[in-house]
């Protein structure tokens, strides 16, 4: 094996055919040594001129490992993808699921921007939790599930919010109740109930409007949000009444 210092990451090493254990070895010193880049490629080249040996196993898993140090999600997720489509059995199959799903958390923008990445992290890490219930893997999982959670609730409640204060209020409706039919245990319920009591009001829909401020007060009776709802019906001599009717009585589970 020969070393060349080049410009581009592909170009970075000359590989001959030598003994998986060697290649192998190489890439674990330059792993110790913190040369990322350098352990990542070779354990590559051990999956690449070994490809059935039992090395091959350990150098995927320890490739995707190395990407997700570098902070390289694409490679991270195609390697531990391969590796969990090749070797579903494996004892590693469950941090190759764990990797996954982290590389798309690590890469959740704000809620103003697209939350694809978002989606695909809860995605991952729901598919992690249903074939690893009992890994620790799947306890941190869960934890961030809710997060993740919490942040698509997030995009939900800004684009909300855009269409209320533009006045365009049937959609701004469409957006808080999908917060409380899909992520009724978030942080943001509270305020998207307010969001609909004040909407049904604006609207004259009074037992709706009333029905979210009665839910409101019940799970959330000390939150501000709850004291404008109040207000704001009793302005229009009206008070938080739960109608069975209401959609909102249909779908409400309580959050506590």
């Amino acid at each position: 094996m020969s070393l060349a210092a080049c410009g581009s990451t592909t170009d970075l090493i000359e590989y001959v055919e030598r003994p998986v254990e060697e290649i192998y070895n190489d890439a674990f010193e330059a792993f110790q040594r913190g040369n990322f880049q350098v352990a990542a490629l070779q354990f590559d080249e051990v999956e690449r001129q070994h490809p059935y040996s039992k090395w091959a196993r350990r150098a995927m898993m320890m490739s995707a490992y190395t990407y997700y140090l570098q902070n390289q999600y694409e490679e991270t997720i195609m390697t531990a993808q391969r590796f969990v489509g090749l070797y579903p059995g494996n004892s590693s199959a469950a941090y190759a699921y764990y990797l996954i799903a982290q590389s798309y958390y690590e890469q959740i923008s704000d809620v103003q921007r697209d939350q694809r990445m978002t989606e695909l992290a809860q995605q991952s890490f729901i598919e992690l939790i249903r074939r690893f219930p009992n890994t620790d893997y799947a306890r941190d999982a869960v934890l961030k599930l809710d997060l993740t959670r919490d942040h698509l609730a997030g995009k939900e409640m800004e684009v909300g919010r855009y269409y209320l204060e533009r006045g365009q209020y049937a959609a701004a409706i469409q957006r808080f109740a999908l917060v409380i039919e899909k992520y009724q245990r978030t942080t943001h319920t509270a305020e998207a109930l307010h969001r609909l009591t004040e909407l049904y009001v604006s609207l004259g829909i009074e037992r709706e409007a009333q029905t979210s401020a009665a839910i409101l007060g019940y799970n959330f009776p000390d939150s501000d949000w709850y004291a404008d709802s109040y207000r704001i019906l009793v302005e229009r001599d009206l008070r938080p009444v739960r109608h069975e009717d209401s959609w909102l009585s249909k779908i409400w589970h309580s959050v506590f």
